[in-house]
């Protein structure tokens, strides 16, 4: 599990700070990994490596939503749902996020390996080309 502390500004051009939560369950990494052909870790490699921008976006902006959820209060559950993740994904921070890690290769890795439970990805990750030079 992942702790993100976002500062961002609302609708209503109040700055804000809040923490969010990501976590993917190994049940839900092995869903991830067996209902994609040729495994869902590969998907993302051979993506990678043709440069395939708009399709890393959507599985990048899939994987936050699958890992957004919340804590409850005593910590047995972390919750997810379609409502849940829409307060999450109609605010600032959503975006702010999302505009972080799509462009930071370093922070995208750190982020995925914060969520995944005992694994690790290399950098590069982010989806933005990557700089020459």
């Amino acid at each position: 599990m992942i702790k993100k502390t976002i500062e961002y500004v609302d609708y209503n051009g109040t700055k804000r700070s809040e923490d969010f939560y990501f976590n993917l369950t190994e049940a839900e990494c092995v869903d991830l990994e067996i209902g994609t052909s040729g495994g869902y870790t590969e998907m993302i490699r051979r993506m990678v490596n043709a440069n395939d921008l708009a399709a890393l976006i959507k599985v990048f902006r899939e994987f936050i939503s699958n890992a957004y959820g919340v804590k409850s209060l005593d910590g047995r559950r972390f919750m997810k749902s379609p409502e849940i993740l829409a307060e999450f994904t109609e605010t600032e921070a959503f975006s702010k996020l999302y505009m972080e890690l799509a462009t930071n290769a370093e922070e995208a890795a750190a982020f995925v390996n914060g969520v995944l439970p005992n694994r690790k990805v290399e950098p590069p990750l982010a989806i933005a080309p990557k700089a020459n030079g």
